[in-house]
């Protein structure tokens, strides 16, 4: 019975390959060829394709698959898998602030039309963005709730960064031992001002690529997230602004395993905030 079922996913998931291709070619394309020049609906059918239906066929898809397993990372909007958690930090939202303002780090502006125009004109021209904004990742059911970043060289196109979610204490401490499903599908945002667990997901950006599936324009990222993350431990520690620190696995196992395109051990290293001695 079990390998019935999984034959008809696997049929209903080829049926929806095929519905997408057919739709982008003979429906999206052909209708845009008939209307504009070529290289412009090249242009259109790209967007649609890469912006519109492939995310919709990769959703539906996925709800299919009823993929209901304790992530160790985040979710993209399409819902695939994005950004390995790779950091924890217990404390207020003044004191990450404070810590990664000690680092030279700056936080990102909010994601919007006139941020994101001025990204690009950042990227395409090479010129500094130091607070430029992110594109959302998901855990706990929201986008991020903050996210910081350190461009290398100056440049918008290569940078250290990484997003942050808020998770009380109270929750965490009951759900973090064993990897429960609570301490993941948790959908309740703290107050700002309350101490809490900071669940961060930290990255190297390196340039310039498309995403897998949707062929979306995006940032070329390290693939090795654990040297991100201890980097990151690393400069926070010899700042004096962490303490405590510890090493937790992320949800399920994750031995050398790999996330997207990333390769994680699937560790996210713990530690307290702390106000630096002078």
């Amino acid at each position: 019975m079990q390998f019935l079922s999984r034959l008809l996913q696997r049929l209903v998931i080829l049926a929806l390959g095929v519905f997408s291709v057919w739709l982008i070619v003979f429906v999206v394309f052909d209708t845009a060829d008939q209307r504009l020049p070529w290289i412009l609906a090249v242009g259109v059918t790209y967007a649609i394709a890469a912006y519109g239906v492939l995310p919709w066929i990769i959703r539906m898809g996925l709800k299919l698959l009823h993929r209901k397993r304790v992530p160790s990372f985040t979710t993209t909007g399409d819902g695939l898998p994005g950004d390995p958690v790779n950091v924890a930090l217990v404390g207020t939202l003044a004191q990450l602030r404070a810590a990664f303002a000690a680092l030279g780090w700056s936080e990102a502006d909010r994601l919007g039309l006139a941020s994101s125009w001025g990204m690009i004109r950042a990227f395409v021209f090479n010129a500094p963005y130091p607070t430029a904004p992110f594109s959302t990742l998901y855990l706990f059911g929201r986008g991020q709730d903050v996210g910081f970043q350190k461009a290398i060289d100056n440049s918008p196109r290569k940078r250290h960064h990484i997003r942050f979610w808020s998770l009380g204490l109270a929750q965490a401490e009951t759900t973090w031992a064993g990897g429960s499903a609570g301490f993941w599908l948790n959908t309740d945002r703290p107050p700002d001002d309350e101490r809490v667990l900071w669940v961060g997901a930290g990255t190297k950006d390196t340039g310039l690529s498309l995403t897998r599936l949707t062929f979306q324009i995006t940032h070329a990222t390290d693939s090795d997230t654990n040297v991100e993350r201890d980097f990151i431990i690393a400069a926070l520690e010899t700042i004096g602004s962490i303490a405590d620190v510890k090493v937790y696995q992320a949800g399920q196992c994750m031995a050398t395993g790999h996330v997207n395109h990333y390769t994680s051990d699937g560790r996210v290293t713990l530690a307290s905030l702390v106000v630096p001695a002078h």
